[in-house]
């Protein structure tokens, strides 16, 4: 693979990092991943594919009060990063190099993940050009962010000099990033400081460092690990730093880096074949995330999907059990439909009542449609407000239970009842509901049964019949039924069947109830949208999944 390649490949899987970046995760663990995945391809391996020559970046690495800042200004001859006693010493990045040197890597935008307050340049610039050293923060430091800085320099470095005494070598924290260090391949140097002076306790305490860096492989299982000690007192005052003839070891090596290019040039190109063999475990980790996330999120959908799709069917269910309205309305409504020569009319046959109806309703009382309509509306809005948010608490209880869920709801309390939007829509939809039965009744009166007798009562009149008729329509109705509502719907039901014929009213009422239930399914479905929105669509997050493990294969060397 040549570098155009390459540097094409690079861009492709930096982009798909940016896109799992930009995907919210329950999981911290994931979301380091990606942002290591981020930090290294932009801080390390594009830019070192594009300038295989660029100035070396050697990283100091190490746990709190190790001597990297005394390490450092050994390096540079000078007093260049501060040391002291108080712990963490170093809060920022302070990088080494040559003014030609800094601007160059500045320009590269390698540390560009790293904010300009956190990065330092040094009090006095090196003297060659090739290479430059940075002092990272501790990496077990109790501030997150100096722990942070450290792993983001891990990402972007040539070469790690990982700087440890002889008690703390053992320590936990500084092993987890050396896992890091391994996995990316990056050239490694081991400095043991404060060696005990008496030479047999030296000589265990370097037998059992050396043994375990040799168990943990890091960073390169073919040859042994690189390691100085540095004795307990072995300082140089002049510079605040270690003695030079007990890091001359390293000195010596940096020196080389220095002096000679095809050197620099061999540890960058191993520092990048490194980088290369480890993206492909990484991004597989990655991978491996999005479609774990995917599952959870699949279930988290289901649940959602089946609390609301029930509470949408109990909510039918009332709607459908007979007219929804208070008695008194209903009253109002049978008192005006009811009429008692319109009952007359009923028992002499549909055809009768149908001639009859232009002077059936002269003189009788007006008819009750604002209020019909506005009791309909305020009813039909309690009940699916009362359903949504038993939806919302039974999808919000369950989630809670799911660990990589529980912390969504928690941050959203809103989400253990229906939307303060919710009842506005649902007035709104309504309204329109109404509107659309009113013009489906006007599109039926040019029938040329239906104008005289719809003309006799009205349009909205009609209307509002349909519209009850939506609520308690069924063959078996008979007026031998007891109650109001029985009762009331059985005479909407004949005055609709003498105006329309059976029929054409079995329509209206069937448009009507499906347009309602459209609405009320649109309107469930985008309450449910409330969770769907906090979790990433499953497909999309397997598809990018397929999409990082493509964009590796063959990437290493």
């Amino acid at each position: 693979m040549d570098s155009t390649e390459l540097i094409e490949r690079c861009d492709r899987l930096a982009e798909l990092a940016d896109r799992r970046l930009a995907l919210p995760t329950a999981n911290p663990a994931a979301g380091a991943r990606a942002r290591q995945l981020h930090d290294h391809l932009d801080g390390f391996v594009r830019p070192r594919v594009a300038d295989i020559d660029a100035p070396l970046l050697v990283l100091l690495l190490g746990p709190t009060g190790a001597g990297k800042s005394s390490l450092l200004n050994t390096i540079a001859g000078a007093e260049v990063s501060k040391v002291g006693v108080l712990r963490p010493t170093t809060r920022e990045a302070i990088l080494y190099a040559s003014e030609s040197d800094s601007r160059r890597i500045l320009g590269s935008g390698r540390l560009a993940a790293i904010s300009k307050e956190r990065l330092k340049l040094a009090a006095e610039p090196a003297t060659a050009d090739g290479i430059a050293v940075i002092d990272a923060p501790d990496i077990d430091s109790v501030e997150r962010d100096n722990r942070e800085l450290a792993d983001v320099l891990v990402e972007t470095s040539d070469l790690c000099v990982f700087v440890t005494t002889a008690t703390r070598y053992a320590d936990l924290v500084p092993w987890e990033v050396l896992r890091r260090v391994r996995e990316r391949g990056l050239p490694f140097v081991a400095v043991l400081n404060r060696v005990p002076v008496d030479e047999q306790d030296r000589a265990a305490v370097v037998a059992d460092a050396k043994r375990l860096f040799g168990q943990a492989g890091t960073p390169d299982d073919e040859h042994p690990v690189d390691m100085i000690a540095i004795d307990e007192g072995d300082i140089d005052p002049r510079v605040n730093g270690l003695a030079r003839e007990k890091a001359s070891p390293l000195l010596e090596r940096i020196g080389r880096l220095a002096a000679e290019a095809d050197e620099r040039r061999a540890v960058a190109t191993q520092a990048l074949a490194g980088a290369l063999r480890g993206l492909a475990p990484l991004a597989h980790a990655i991978a491996d995330d999005l479609e774990h996330e995917a599952i959870d999120a699949d279930a988290l959908r289901r649940i959602a999907t089946s609390a609301y799709a029930e509470e949408l069917k109990s909510l039918s269910s009332a709607l459908q059990g007979g007219l929804i309205l208070r008695a008194e309305v209903l009253r109002r409504w049978n008192d005006f439909v009811g009429a008692d020569q319109v009952a007359r009319f009923i028992s002499s046959g549909i055809g009768r009542l149908r001639a009859m109806i232009r002077t059936a309703f002269r003189g009788t009382m007006a008819a009750p449609v604002t209020v019909v309509e506005a009791e309909m509306t305020s009813t039909l809005e309690a009940l699916a407000l009362r359903h949504a948010t038993e939806a919302a608490r039974r999808t919000a209880m369950a989630w809670s239970d799911r660990s990589q869920a529980a912390a969504l709801v928690a941050r959203n309390p809103a989400l253990w009842s229906a939307s303060k939007g919710f009842g506005p829509a649902v007035r709104e939809g309504l309204a329109a509901w109404m509107r659309s039965v009113i013009e489906d009744v006007r599109a039926h009166a040019g029938r040329k049964r239906a104008v005289a007798q719809i003309a006799a009562l009205g349009v909205n009149v009609v209307a509002v019949a349909v519209m009850l008729g939506v609520f308690a329509y069924t063959a078996g109705l008979t007026g031998a039924e007891v109650g109001i509502a029985a009762g009331t719907a059985f005479l909407n039901q004949k005055l609709l069947e003498a105006i329309f014929g059976e029929g054409a009213m079995g329509e209206l009422i069937n448009n009507a109830r499906a347009r309602l239930e459209a609405l009320l399914a649109s309107l469930f479905e985008d309450e449910r949208g409330r969770f769907e929105v906090l979790v990433p669509p499953p497909g999309g997050l397997r598809e990018l999944a397929a999409s990082v493990r493509a964009a590796v294969e063959g990437m290493a060397p």
